[in-house]
């Protein structure tokens, strides 16, 4: 019987998402706070971006001042 590997969800850190919206890491880390994009947090206490969410924001059109507003 064929074992089933278990699909994961890839995580974005703050410096790819950063690097995807054209913005700084610690903008990133405010749009998360204001709770802007969603995001989770690893057992290290860093946070992490769905990429699905991130990737789906900018099939939306989002820019800077959208995620901002």
């Amino acid at each position: 019987m064929p074992r089933q590997t278990p699909e994961y969800e890839v995580l974005l850190t703050p410096a790819e998402v950063a690097t995807m919206f054209r913005v700084d890491a610690k903008t990133v880390t405010r749009w998360a706070k204001l709770e802007k994009i969603p995001y989770v947090w690893t057992l290290g206490g860093h946070r992490r971006y769905p990429e699905k969410a991130v990737r789906a924001l900018l099939a939306q059109g989002a820019t800077q001042r959208e995620v901002q507003a």
